[in-house]
């Protein structure tokens, strides 16, 4: 709950991009689409500063928690990111904007990398897909949160300041609950163990039992043995590219390349994907807080089915999902139907996204963990800064269904390598599926 606690205010940060456009471009400070693709006043400018600030930190600074540990890392990555955001509430200009915008993703790159990596070595393989369900349930929370917040203050100026920096001064609060959400952390004692510090690991491992024993009533069983495998140590960021790592992160790469154009494709666009359907400002931003309440219900479904079916094939099914709804969003111009269809969007969307979450963390050793998730982790994001010009200009000249059909195609792309080169996972412990 305190890992989601922090990814709650990432989630916040890294979301409000779609809700806040509007009001950015009424204040002036940018434009819907620009004259050239790659125009950086527009809002795919801003989008993509972002996603350039997630892609070096996710593929340059991932070491840094299987160097200095995840606890650290959580915790200072998420005070970078939102000073970087409080700063950015204050910029009058694109040019300001868009640097701090990507010094923000920086930040929360890290951290992305880090809690996934941090998650799968504190719970057991049998309840690891809930872990990262409850994980993204109370993440996702804040999508209704900035969603409603954007509703009633985008379109104005509370107290002679711009709605959307409202948006983005509250969710800069997040800092606030670091230092207590640092207290009540333990270092992860897999990666205390792979750094040969033994006792310290052994501190932490007890204690978790022994609170675990109090909340039973009874001592806890013996470990079963696939829990007794020694944790793998030496590995360097080239073993990853060796049997049978190399073909998993090819195949991780290409699953975040394609993955981004869908979730971020909908999630960063709706409100400017409802107004080009010839609704007006107010009512996207309602309807895109209507459809942002259905957000932490897939997680939710997750706590039940998440350690019931094999996460490849809720990969799989999730995205031929998003290939119906979005389509058919695109021809519908309907309050109801077209909220129905946003809604389906978000639930398919959250359901891959803690699915896909678990399984990278899954698929590499200890010792390179959060290194080999976060160099494939990294690909969706180089994959979001082109795909929010491509998507500008695909709505430019082809509209909404131009875009829905940009997704499908990316969708039909993660069905097949998910569903032909990816391994099972499921209630299989780490080391087994390393080995």
């Amino acid at each position: 709950m305190l890992l989601s606690l922090g990814f709650f205010f990432e989630l916040y940060d890294l979301l409000y991009s779609g809700y806040i456009a509007p009001g950015l471009v009424k204040s002036g400070i940018l434009t819907t689409t620009t004259a050239h693709l790659f125009g950086m006043t527009g809002v795919a400018a801003f989008i993509a500063s972002l996603f350039s600030g997630l892609f070096l930190g996710t593929i340059g600074c991932g070491f840094l928690a299987d160097r200095f540990g995840r606890r650290a890392i959580f915790t200072y990555s998420l005070l970078f990111y939102t000073t970087a955001n409080l700063i950015m509430a204050f910029q009058v200009t694109a040019a300001g904007l868009n640097f701090w915008r990507f010094m923000a993703g920086l930040g929360i790159g890290v951290e992305l990398v880090t809690i996934g990596t941090y998650i799968s070595e504190l719970v057991p393989k049998h309840i690891r897909g809930r872990a990262f369900a409850c994980e993204q349930a109370v993440g996702f929370m804040a999508v209704p949160v900035v969603a409603f917040l954007s509703y009633l203050l985008v379109p104005n100026k509370p107290f002679g300041l711009d709605g959307w920096r409202w948006v983005v001064i509250i969710g800069a609060h997040g800092a606030l609950f670091v230092w207590f959400i640092r207290r009540a952390l333990p270092e992860s004692p897999r990666w205390l163990a792979q750094k040969g510090r033994l006792a310290e690991a052994d501190r932490v491992m007890s204690r978790l039992e022994e609170a675990v024993a109090r909340e039973l009533g009874r001592p806890l069983p013996f470990p079963a043995a696939s829990y007794l495998q020694p944790v793998t140590i030496g590995h360097t960021f080239f073993d990853m590219w060796k049997a049978p790592y190399g073909k998993r992160a090819t195949m991780m790469i290409i699953f975040n390349i394609c993955q981004t154009v869908g979730f971020y494709g909908f999630a960063n666009w709706v409100p400017t994907l409802l107004a080009e359907q010839g609704i007006t400002l107010t009512r996207s931003l309602l309807y895109s807080s209507i459809i942002a309440l259905s957000a932490p219900v897939g997680p939710l479904i997750g706590l039940w089915i998440a350690d019931k079916f094999e996460r490849k094939s809720a990969i799989v099914a999730t995205a031929a999902a998003i290939v119906v709804c979005g389509l058919t969003f695109s021809q519908v111009s309907r309050g109801i139907l077209l909220i129905a269809m946003g809604v389906g969007l978000t639930l398919s969307s959250n359901i891959m996204s803690y699915s896909f979450h678990a399984y990278q963390t899954e698929l590499f050793p200890t010792s390179i963990r959060s290194s080999a998730v976060g160099f494939v982790y990294s690909w969706s994001r180089l994959s979001a800064i082109f795909t929010s010009f491509l998507i500008a200009g695909v709505l430019k000249n082809f509209g909404a269904t131009g875009v829905f059909v940009f997704i499908a195609a990316a969708m039909l792309m993660v069905m097949a390598v998910i569903g032909l080169m990816g391994p099972r996972t499921r209630n299989i412990s780490l080391e087994e599926i390393s080995r």
